[in-house]
């Protein structure tokens, strides 16, 4: 991941990605889908870039970003748990589980905890991904385990 700071840097390689999909608006998911790939996240500076390119407003782009969740403003935090909190989940605890998860991390700079809505493996709920590895029947204590693993790694 580079540094989005670098703002030269920065609107140049925007303009190289939305020449790789062919400078077209109706792209633009997959062209923030790219930048945000490459840098983390997606700032002002690379929202401007990317609307200079295409030739469309920044609220275009903006309302795109704010729309679908997996699109980031800030940078990440080091770690993300994607714990699903879709019917089948909730059905073996996953409420009760978000709710140990929230109070867990509360606070913890370096782990992010994000709502899903099905992760495909619903007989093995509550799931969840934990820096894109699936995780499946997942108790607080499990939970705990998941955590204290990841801080081991930082």
């Amino acid at each position: 991941m580079s540094d989005i700071a670098a703002l030269p840097d920065l609107l140049e390689r925007c303009r190289k990605i939305c020449a790789q999909h062919g400078d077209r608006p109706d792209a633009l998911i997959e062209i923030l889908h790219a930048v945000q790939a490459e840098y983390g996240y997606l700032n002002d500076d690379a929202l401007k870039g990317i609307a200079h390119a295409l030739n469309i407003s920044r609220a275009e782009i903006y309302g795109v970003v704010t729309f679908y969740h997996d699109f980031r403003r800030e940078p990440p935090p080091a770690h993300v748990v994607k714990l699903c909190r879709a019917e089948a989940c909730q059905a073996v605890g996953s409420e009760d589980l978000a709710q140990h998860a929230e109070a867990r991390l509360l606070g913890h700079p370096s782990i992010g905890l994000e709502a899903v809505y099905c992760l495909g493996n619903c007989a093995l709920g509550p799931a969840a991904l934990v820096d894109g590895e699936l995780k499946a029947r997942l108790t607080p204590a499990a939970f705990d385990t998941l955590v204290e693993a990841l801080e081991a790694k930082a």
